[in-house]
Formats: structure tokens, sequence, C-alpha cells
């Protein structure tokens, strides 16, 4: 069978990323691969390096049919600065159109793309064009919509926005040129409702399809792997910055003596964080972990807190802790919401006195936790595993190849 053959572009992709949304992507780029797809990833690995991303320990080892071609120069600053500035890929457009010229792509599909020359990129090659946004940055400088580095942003003010977080404006958002990339794109994809939704609110005019993220799913095991420790704990997993709003918990924790709180992951607001939380014994810090490693801690947890403050598009964390059985509290904001009421797997909160309450009947009250618990399990296996998010995807990338006319790539994803 003739394979299909789809160009990622993203400006980070593992092992040469800062979070989630390039796990998600790789995560996608194997799922098709195993599908029987060829991928050819294009990522900046001078961005990465721009920003001062730590070097990864070793390069990760790539299936047979995906190819990684990096974006890198030996001026990581300069060639960065310039790719932002410029809204085209600089030092890199030969690369880029080599590998398109080359690839005889059927899918050209763009992913977090501030930092890998759009809107120029956007434009290139002849395929069907997707465009997945991970971030608000298609109406965001930023990407968060987190305004002056103090608050949700609920009137775009860009300009004075972008200069508070000490970065130049690209005035190729404020002209036609961004809106003429856009416009080759066939087909957008946001990951939540809530995130198409606010897209819109911001004065974006195109269309856009919700794909959520997925997991592979990992069967529950009847063997119970080591307790992380002997006293019941809650959880909280993800990068340690102001707007995950994991400084709203400690509070709770100062009354609520039932059980710990075990804090995974790193950022530039630990240090602060810990300082915070130095006074109680019974919060506790592991640091980075490795998600191997983090599955135990989601096993034993009595339950994940996901108290973000910002406007996420998706929750990973959450769908991870559902793989596993685990129930969750989350903060009733952007997406959360119709995460946690779709599966009926954990509880909402908006005041402190909420979150307390929640973690009260979690944690005393063990029938209403098994209950959450299976519901989170059976919803996970709904709405979040692979292969359901998988034929997904191929179902709306038949729809778009349908809309441009192209019998082709139309009868290559129905063999699919």
């Amino acid at each position: 069978m003739d394979p299909l053959k789809i160009a990622f572009f993203t400006t980070f992709y593992p092992p040469y990323h800062f979070g989630g949304d390039a796990i998600g992507i790789e995560r996608l780029v194997r799922a098709l691969a195993r599908r029987g797809c060829e991928i050819t990833v294009i990522h900046n690995v001078d961005a990465f390096k721009a920003l001062n991303g730590p070097a990864p320990e070793a390069e990760p080892k790539t299936d047979t049919n995906i190819r990684i071609v990096k974006m890198e120069s030996g001026a990581p600053a300069l060639s960065t600065l310039l790719t932002h500035q410029l809204g085209r890929p600089a030092l890199y457009e030969r690369i880029i159109d080599k590998t398109l010229a080359e690839g005889d792509f059927d899918i050209i599909w763009h992913n977090n793309a501030s930092l890998i020359g759009a809107p120029a990129t956007l434009k290139k090659g002849d395929a069907l064009k997707i465009y997945e946004a991970h971030e608000h940055w298609l109406v965001c400088p930023t990407h968060v919509l987190w305004r002056y580095g103090r608050e949700r942003c609920d009137e775009k003010k860009c300009l004075s926005c972008i200069l508070s977080y000490k970065r130049p404006p690209q005035l190729w958002r404020m002209a036609g040129a961004f809106e003429g990339g856009l416009k080759a794109i066939d087909l957008f994809i946001a990951k939540s409702a809530f995130s198409r939704d606010k897209h819109a609110e911001f004065g974006f005019r195109h269309a856009m399809s919700v794909i959520p993220y997925f997991l592979p799913d990992a069967p529950l095991s009847s063997a119970k792997s080591p307790r992380p420790q002997e006293r019941p704990y809650f959880l909280f997993v993800g990068r340690l910055e102001k707007i995950k709003g994991l400084q709203d918990v400690f509070p709770a924790f100062e009354k609520f003596d039932g059980a710990d709180l075990i804090v995974v992951g790193a950022g530039e607001y630990e240090e602060e964080l810990k300082a915070k939380a130095k006074d109680n014994p019974r919060i506790r810090f592991t640091g980075r972990l490795a998600p191997d490693d983090i599955a135990q801690y989601y096993e034993h947890a009595e339950a994940l807190i996901v108290p973000s403050i910002c406007y996420e598009t998706f929750g990973i964390i959450i769908i991870e802790a559902f793989r596993q059985g685990t129930p969750v509290i989350a903060r009733r904001l952007g997406p959360f919401p119709e995460i946690i009421e779709s599966a009926g797997g954990g509880l909402l909160f908006e005041t402190p006195a909420d979150l307390a309450a929640a973690l009260a009947e979690i944690a005393t009250k063990p029938a209403r936790r098994d209950e959450l618990s299976m519901n989170a399990r059976r919803g996970f296996e709904k709405y979040w595993r692979e292969d359901v998010v998988v034929d997904q995807y191929f179902g709306v990338l038949a729809e778009a190849a349908e809309a441009r006319g192209d019998a082709k790539l139309l009868n290559k994803l129905e063999r699919r």
C-alpha cells in the first residue's frame, strides 16, 4: 500500500523541548508511524539552544519510518531572532525548501509555528496543510494569554504586553502577512472546545476542529508498583511556574492533615514555592522525574490536583491520571471542566473552601473515591486512548481532503 507521507513542522521536538505540547506531538508522530505513515519531522534546535534549553543526555532512538530534520546553524541566537522578527525561516529556508521538494508529501502538518518561520513557512508546499494549535499563539504573541505576566488576558493589549515580557513585537502580525499565511491552511485543529472558542473570542476567523491529546493505552495491572511513601498523599505534576497555580494549593494543606502533598516537577518558580512550603513538612518536592517514574506516583495518589490559573488548551496530566484510574481535582477554568465532566472522573473547585471540601471528600470517603477512579479509567478508554483519537484525526483529514478536491489523498486516507 502506498504510504501516507507527512511533514511535521514544529519549533520544539524531543529531546529539544520544554513541555507537554512537544511530547504530545511526538506521541502523534509515533502513532501515525505505527499506522504505516512515513513521517519527516522538521524542528528548530537553534531555538531550543537560544532559549537556554538543557543539553539532552542522548539522542532518542528513531522509529524506522520517522526521519528527523534539524533547523540548526552556528548562530542560534541570531537565527532565532531573525526568524521571530522576519516571519520567515531566515537561515533555514534552503533546508526547508529542499526537504519539501524531495519529500513528495501528502500532508504538511504545522505545530507550534512561532520559531519555524511563520507566516512564510505556512505557505510552502502544495500538500494538504494542517495547523494544530497546541497553545494560543495564533491569537497571542506570548502563547499563553497571560497579560503582563500577572493576569489572565480578557482584552487584547498585545504591544504593551509583549514589551512587558521584554520581547520585540512581531510587526508582521499587525500587517496582512499573517493572515496570508493562515489562508494557506486547509484545516485548523484545537485541542479542546474551550481553546477553539477562546481563539474565536480573540478574533481568529477560521473554523477549527477539536481533537484532544491522547495516550497509548496502559491496561491496569493487578500487580501494584511500590508506594512512593506510606502516608496517603495528593499529587501535583507539572512545570513549577506561577501560572500553574500551585501556590494556591499550599494553604489547604496547612489546615488539612489527612494526607500529604507530593510535588513532581521543576521550573523557574521552584525556589519561591519551596520557600512558601518550608514550614510544612507534609509538602514534599521530588524534582523532575522521567515519565516512567511518575507512573507509580499517579497510581497511589488519592487524586491529582490541577490548579492552573492560566488558560490552558488542554490538560495532558489529567488524562495521564485518568489512565491510571486516579481521580482529579481541577480548577474550574479553561478546558478542565469539559474534561472532568465528560468522564465524571474528578471534582472541580473555584474557591479555597471548594478545594478543602474536595480534598476531604476524596480522602475520607473511600466509596466516593472508588467511584471517581472507575469513571476516570472508563473516560480515558472512551475519549483519550490512542486508537480512538487517531481515528478522529483520519476522519477530519479525510473531510479536509474531500473539501480540497484531492481524490488521491482521500483514497489513501480511506484505506488507513
